[in-house]
């Protein structure tokens, strides 16, 4: 039985590729974790950016939590099954009114993962509507296979390599995917995707979270992920630690080591060491 999602909602992920709301919080404790983000960058002066934007639940103890929220992993468990590995996270902020863009495109293209049994659970942390950018999906997109990409790098774009689909995208199809905070989507590997740009006076917070089943490998590096549920019989990636407080020195140490693998593995063909800004 399903432990979150409903037996409809499962058939409608496998159908078309997504899902959504899922409702995994309160709006309070969505606030709470956009809190904790947002008091980090005071004491930065900047907002999270770069190598920090990624993987970093093994940066801070809250982050940390979001990946093992148990409603997010039950919701993931319907689909993908017991045995879960947390392989990245990503933060994409769309600041107020900025130029802050995602293109069209499928996360496999330079993931290196296989089988594509791959799903972001994307958690949002702040309300997200058309007019501040919200994320949106070509139904049934991730039946057909690995679409060409280009990468651009472009300057707004929030993308790794700024990479697009290489063919005319029929936006005509595209569905606008609406949360509040606290609510989830869930989406496919191969699912066709963007977002535009933020044309409110508030960000636009979004965590996506990078789940794979543990039999899932890595084609291209050695990398390294984190078990949150089950058992992992496979150990095709290195384990990662929690962090027991944030940005400690093994905490740093260990963000420092698994980006560095992921980088090599997203960037390969390229003469990028580090993740944009």
């Amino acid at each position: 039985m399903p432990k979150l999602l409903s037996a409809a909602a499962v058939e409608q992920y496998n159908h078309d590729g997504y899902f959504f709301p899922t409702a995994v919080m309160s709006r309070d404790e969505a606030a709470r974790y956009r809190r904790c983000l947002e008091e980090h960058e005071a004491g930065t002066g900047a907002p999270l950016q770069g190598n920090w934007r990624h993987k970093m639940h093994l940066l801070f103890t809250w982050a940390d939590e979001l990946v093992h929220h148990p409603k997010i992993l039950d919701a993931v468990e319907d689909v993908i099954g017991p045995d879960i590995l947390c392989w990245t996270s990503n933060f994409f902020i769309k600041e107020a009114h900025s130029p802050g863009f995602v293109s069209w495109h499928q996360d496999s293209t330079y993931w290196g993962l296989d089988p594509d049994d791959v799903i972001t659970a994307w958690v949002a942390l702040s309300d997200v509507t058309p007019e501040n950018g919200y994320m949106q999906f070509i139904p049934g997109s991730q039946k057909v296979d690995q679409l060409p990409h280009v990468d651009t790098f472009h300057k707004d774009n929030l993308l790794s390599r700024g990479q697009e689909i290489a063919v005319e995208v029929d936006k005509s199809k595209a569905v606008g995917i609406p949360l509040r905070a606290g609510e989830i989507s869930l989406h496919h590997i191969k699912l066709v995707h963007g977002s535009d740009a933020n044309r409110s006076n508030d960000r636009r917070i979004g965590m996506a979270i990078r789940y794979i089943p543990t039999y899932v490998r890595q084609t291209k590096v050695r990398d390294s992920a984190m078990l949150v549920r089950g058992v992992d019989k496979y150990h095709n990636f290195d384990d990662e630690p929690r962090p027991k407080a944030d940005l400690d020195p093994a905490a740093l140490a260990a963000h420092a080591d698994a980006v560095g693998r992921q980088v090599k593995a997203l960037y390969q063909g390229t003469d990028k060491q580090e993740f944009r800004a």
